[in-house]
């Protein structure tokens, strides 16, 4: 190191009360410095913790902790999910292409980024690692820069790059990274998945996130040749196509022969892979998710989700009516930018029901639910039982394709429904 490392605790004590502090997220959440923030929180009053969704119990412990922290949700993992009261612990709704810019314009001004990196290379730099996201917006606006160091981070290419003589202080650790894992489901989720891959053309622009269904999909596109990926988010879903050669970023106008994302989420696998790989580039969410960029690639499919979407195909994918779940995050980013795509597809996959063998595809979404995509927006649903094309359908078109796709058992109720207050 060209300049001498401190303890967690010298780190977390340039934390004052009052101040508004940025947690670096996901497989970077910086899990020891956040073990030294609760226990220096006697200390501290009024402090302001924002970030997306973050990895471990740490996170869940400040929450905890409303004499001392509150903390804001831009996106709501599992972690935080049970904490949520609206007051101490809250949710602010915005496109994940947009969060940047608040911290930038002085918006929601950061005072310290908290952040996990990789080690110093030979010219001085670190990586922000698995985690660019929103996190090179914050360290580009908070006037003060804490880090641990771990050695297990990956050194990641792109826009990551943090010199050392930013930081005002930090630690170093060897700690191993939280690891997000989704298998590809069952039988579901496999009928889902060759559904999405025949959708899908030769020389198409991938975008999927982690889970079973989007797992699923990546699994059924082996036959596929040269895909390309632009996403938000990679995971191991993604690793048997690229070694395969399906995926070789060939016919992307943008970013020609590399990955793109703003984030990973995966197993050591993903990590190893990623680690000063020239082929995968991180980028800040502000331009990956931007509509814009996204559409000058061509063919571009973007595979989303939902918790419920009603007959009209309004489609609620943050909360489970008035509980936030989760968050706004790309989704609409995404949709958007491959509608705009030329032989762009924008798809929404669901399970026909919930676990607990509730419908999907509703007649109407559940009180307090959030829209997060709206009908004039989606354009192809995917359930274990088809494909329904909603472009250029009207209201009615478009129930009579939705209950198509619905559960058998959902069917008639469905029809009922939309005759009853759509005659």
């Amino acid at each position: 190191m060209s300049r001498k490392a401190s303890t967690a605790a010298e780190v977390i004590s340039r934390i004052q009360p009052g101040q508004r502090v940025f947690i670096h997220g996901a497989a970077a959440t910086p899990r020891a410095l956040l073990r030294e923030l609760v226990a220096q929180a006697p200390r501290l009053s009024n402090v302001e913790l924002i970030h997306i969704h973050t990895e471990g119990p740490e996170s869940a412990e400040t929450a905890r902790l409303h004499e001392h922290f509150r903390v804001v949700n831009l996106f709501i993992g599992p972690n935080i999910r049970p904490l949520l009261n609206y007051r101490e612990v809250d949710y602010l709704p915005c496109f994940l292409s947009e969060i940047p810019a608040l911290f930038r314009s002085g918006r929601r001004p950061i005072d310290v980024a908290l952040v996990s990196l990789s080690p110093i290379n030979a010219q001085g730099f670190h990586t922000l690692g698995t985690s660019l996201d929103v996190a090179r917006a914050a360290t580009d606006a908070a006037p003060t820069l804490l880090a641990e160091v771990n050695r297990r981070m990956p050194r990641v290419h792109g826009d990551g790059y943090i010199h050392s003589s930013r930081l005002v202080a930090f630690c170093e650790i060897e700690e191993p990274l939280p690891e997000g894992t989704a298998g590809t489901g069952g039988a579901v989720e496999a009928a889902i998945g060759r559904h999405i891959a025949s959708l899908v053309e030769d020389g198409s622009c991938i975008q999927a996130g982690i889970g079973a269904i989007p797992n699923a999909a990546l699994a059924a596109l082996h036959s596929h040749r040269h895909l390309g990926i632009h996403t938000e988010m990679a995971s191991d879903g993604f690793l048997p196509l690229i070694e395969a050669g399906v995926i070789d970023n060939s016919r992307k106008r943008v970013h020609c022969g590399k990955t793109v994302a703003s984030f990973l989420l995966g197993t050591r696998r993903l990590y190893d892979f990623v680690d000063d790989n020239p082929s995968l580039v991180l980028l800040g969410a502000d331009y990956v998710n931007d509509a814009s960029v996204i559409s000058r690639n061509e063919k571009v499919v973007s595979i989303n989700s939902a918790v419920e979407i009603d007959l009209t195909g309004q489609v609620c994918a943050d909360s489970v009516g008035h509980r936030v779940i989760s968050g706004v995050g790309g989704q609409m980013d995404f949709m958007r930018g491959a509608s705009l795509s030329k032989g762009g597809k924008a798809i929404l996959a669901i399970s026909s029901r919930t676990k607990k063998g509730q419908s999907r595809i509703v007649a109407e979404l559940a009180t307090g639910a959030g829209v997060v995509t709206t009908r004039a927006h989606v354009h192809y649903v995917v359930t274990e039982y088809g494909i329904a094309d909603l472009v250029g359908k009207t209201l009615g078109e478009r129930a009579k394709s939705l209950i198509q796709i619905a559960h058998p058992d959902a069917r008639e109720s469905l029809e009922r429904a939309w005759s009853g207050t759509h005659h």
